[in-house]
């Protein structure tokens, strides 16, 4: 792809509709004849948090170079695992299913995610096929699945049993860092326990041995300093903090996977060249 700046439109849909209301996509569209690459981008927030809008900046990173964007609203907080993922899975198969009157490419999908939406992206690469998350049938019966060909995570909570035990730990110590506040609570009324936050776990997904897609991945982290995402897990007696560990386990796997590491005090903005940089890569 050329570094050609586009202009861009920006429509919000009703793409799932449950017994509560809908959920929303915000789809960022480059203008031009297409059709488009495009990614799903998913917030963060401790999967009880957080709003489509938050992504905002990368987003329009993306448009501005010609890859659309489509940032998703989810079912989280007491809604609980896997109702997110459901989520996610099936906006993934609305959009191919959508992509010829959309001017996109039901092709080249990638996925994004900040922090608890990094965790929910790299699941939803590795599982696309997994029966709770296929729970909604596609639209109008559309022969699509959710398979995607790259995922960016953008300093994930890979792991929700250790960064939970991880919190708990700074918890009973007296004295939390601030980041800490009300995080083992908010991994309580989404995960319910902990058997739960080991399933739906990339980390322990790949040290299982299970069967799933591996798709070019990068995890961009923030360092020095990022105490909810760089840590070492409490548990075992572990040579490497979790970046490194999943890094090293992916590739294990056979999968290939990138390490980028930015400023944590301005990671936001730095962020968006090598998430950029990355879907040009694989998507274009």
């Amino acid at each position: 792809m050329s570094s050609q700046q586009y202009d861009y439109t920006v429509a919000d849909f009703n793409y799932v509709e449950h017994a509560d209301g809908p959920q929303v996509l915000r789809l960022f569209m480059p203008v031009g004849k297409g059709p488009f690459p495009f990614v799903v981008d998913l917030h963060g927030g401790a999967w009880c948090k957080g709003d489509l809008k938050d992504g905002e900046d990368r987003d329009l990173a993306l448009a501005r170079a010609g890859i659309a964007v489509a940032a998703l609203n989810f079912r989280h907080a007491g809604a609980g695992y896997p109702a997110s993922s459901t989520d996610i899975n099936f906006a993934i198969r609305w959009l191919k299913a959508h992509a010829t009157k959309l001017n996109l490419r039901a092709d080249k999908v990638g996925l994004s995610g900040q922090s608890s939406g990094g965790h929910l992206a790299m699941l939803a690469a590795m599982r696309p096929n997994d029966p709770r998350y296929t729970a909604i049938p596609s639209p109008d019966g559309a022969k699509v699945d959710a398979t995607v060909q790259c995922v960016v995570m953008q300093w994930p909570v890979i792991n929700p049993l250790s960064r939970y035990r991880h919190a708990s730990a700074l918890v009973k110590s007296g004295n939390p860092p601030a980041w800490v506040g009300d995080i083992p609570s908010r991994h309580d009324l989404y995960w319910k326990n902990e058997a739960t936050m080991e399933e739906g776990n990339p980390m322990l997904i790949l040290e299982r041995g299970e069967k799933v897609a591996l798709v070019p991945a990068l995890w961009i982290q923030g360092r020095p300093n990022d105490g909810p995402h760089d840590y070492r897990d409490p548990v075992g007696n572990l040579d490497v903090n979790e970046p490194e560990r999943f890094v090293r386990n992916y590739r294990k796997a056979g999968g290939s996977i990138e390490m980028a590491d930015i400023n944590q005090a301005n990671r936001a903005e730095e962020a968006n060249k090598p998430t950029l940089d990355f879907f040009r890569r694989h998507l274009t």
